[in-house]
């Protein structure tokens, strides 16, 4: 099994934390990972994103052609990675931001990420939000291991907004676990 996922959207949404977190929690789960940065000269608002790839093996190679799973949290995000969706993927937009592509050939889910954020305490959670709703429905890690993961990462510098983390992850999860957005 060999999983790669493109986090991407604006700098100030949490993008490059919530691929770290994926990743510690790839590697709690004894796979292998390996996490990619991409990011522009802007401190906030410019392009981001960061690609994990997990594996129940070694890694052969970091070039992307094709991505099993993208959480695009901007139009230019989608924009940008959207064709490197593979068929049967599984694409995760900011429902309250994005704009779903038409006859996609991959499943999916539009969970309203800023809105959930925002009730969780913290705009800038919509990328937690997000892949609460990636584990929903591709479970590459246990939504347990995933809690752990926030835990050690925000908490170790930033206990304060630790609740915050988990409830934006759960509102994520439940929002594809209860009533799925599938287009």
């Amino acid at each position: 099994m060999e999983t790669t996922v493109i986090v991407s959207g604006f700098g100030g949404q949490g993008l490059l934390f919530a691929g770290t977190v994926l990743a510690r929690a790839a590697m709690a789960a004894d796979l292998e990972v390996l996490w990619i940065p991409s990011y522009g000269p802007e401190m906030r608002g410019g392009a981001a994103a960061c690609t994990v790839i997990i594996a129940d093996r070694p890694i052969g190679s970091p070039v992307v052609d094709r991505v099993d799973i993208l959480i695009a949290l901007s139009g230019p995000a989608l924009e940008r990675y959207g064709a490197l969706v593979a068929p049967g993927g599984l694409l995760v937009i900011d429902g309250t931001m994005v704009e779903p592509p038409p006859s996609p050939d991959f499943e999916v889910v539009a969970p309203a990420c800023t809105t959930l954020a925002r009730a969780a305490g913290d705009d800038r959670l919509v990328s937690i939000v997000a892949l609460g709703a990636l584990i929903g429905r591709r479970p590459v890690v246990d939504p347990e291991t995933f809690r752990d993961a926030v835990r050690a990462v925000a908490g170790a510098k930033h206990p304060e907004v630790l609740v915050a983390d988990l409830e934006a992850f759960d509102a994520g999860l439940a929002s594809v676990t209860r009533a799925p957005v599938t287009l």
